[in-house]
């Protein structure tokens, strides 16, 4: 895959601040793009991206979680399930559309526009290492850790 650095972008944020892509650049990143808050396969995403958070960390990495949903939405998910990492919000898909992650899906035997559950390990200098798409949220954190513990 060809090693592509990311546009700097700011969203909304959880704990009422701007996420802003840049200043992370002391670590690598994280950026898992999901659905809609409280669903079973995105709480299931969310929670082991919690758990395994001790471990991104010793492992120099930071995470964050994007979706459409308003931050009163994400507030609310990460207070339920004491997420440790910001959930953006992007509301007008402008970082959904950057990553390429707005899809025609099928649910409940209708098509609908949406976020496409997607992961992407950025280094610290902005660039996607690796990205998986269209995945299944059961078992995908340590998947990811494993590839970011490689970094």
């Amino acid at each position: 895959m060809p090693k592509q650095a990311v546009a700097d972008f700011t969203l909304p944020a959880t704990g009422g601040v701007d996420f802003k892509l840049y200043p992370i650049r002391s670590r690598s990143l994280v950026v898992y793009f999901y659905p809609k808050d409280s669903t079973p396969g995105c709480t299931t995403e969310a929670q082991q991206f919690r758990d395994l958070y001790p471990a991104y960390l010793k492992a120099g990495c930071e995470i964050v979680g994007i979706s459409r949903d308003s931050i009163k939405s994400h507030e609310n998910f990460k207070a339920k399930f004491t997420l440790p990492f910001a959930l953006l919000s992007d509301a007008d898909e402008t970082v959904c559309n950057l990553f390429g992650v707005m899809k025609q899906k099928m649910m409940y035997g209708k098509q609908v526009r949406g976020i496409e559950r997607s992961t992407f390990v950025l280094d610290q200098h902005g660039t996607i290492r690796k990205e998986w798409r269209g995945l299944k949220a059961d078992g995908h954190a340590q998947e990811v850790l494993t590839f970011v513990q490689t970094l």
